[in-house]
């Protein structure tokens, strides 16, 4: 279901960040911007995107931007979307979405080639939902390899298999553990 009123999901949006913002004293100001045009970083470029600054940003940025990840879940709940509606607004801040995207793109492509030198699956680490899209849309077009979701819940990840690999007769690869940020 498409954001009906974008303008009126944007005014929404608003009042949910001052009272956030403001309740977690939080020294940010933001930008809501309906309708954005972007370069190429985002696959699906987010009808509405939040971009955050000021000197709590680091905050934001800190374990993985798990606060900002925060800030865009309560909106989500906030609006009502629905887990295939999430990449209709986009929250970032000192250019973390972008950046990540890259890296994500780049760790798919060393992860193709090491499947292809090894002929062995590999598995990344858990991933958000977003996250393990960017993974499956930079491989899609990867005629020798397929790429699929393994895992359950906040464990879930990207598997990347030659596309001929018969899982069920060798075991799956272990998951990588997760690493620090």
């Amino acid at each position: 279901m498409p954001i009906e009123d974008k303008v009126a999901a944007a005014h929404r949006l608003n009042d949910l960040l001052k009272g956030l913002i403001a309740t977690g004293g939080f020294k940010l100001k933001y930008r809501i911007t309906v309708d954005p045009q972007l370069d190429g970083a985002f696959e699906d470029a987010p009808e509405i995107l939040v971009e955050f600054a000021g000197p709590d940003s680091a905050y934001m940025l800190d374990r993985g931007a798990e606060l900002l990840r925060s800030f865009e879940t309560v909106a989500y709940e906030s609006l009502r979307l629905g887990p295939e509606e999430h990449t209709k607004i986009s929250f970032d801040c000192r250019g973390y979405r972008a950046a990540r995207m890259q890296e994500l793109r780049t760790s798919a492509e060393v992860a193709a080639e090491r499947v292809r030198k090894t002929g062995m699956p590999y598995q990344f680490g858990p991933m958000s939902s977003r996250e393990r899209r960017i993974v499956h849309l930079a491989l899609r077009d990867q005629g020798d390899l397929r790429t699929e979701s393994a895992g359950e819940g906040p464990g879930r990840s990207v598997v990347v298999y030659p596309k001929d690999y018969d899982a069920s007769k060798k075991p799956a690869p272990a998951p990588f553990a997760r690493r620090r940020r």
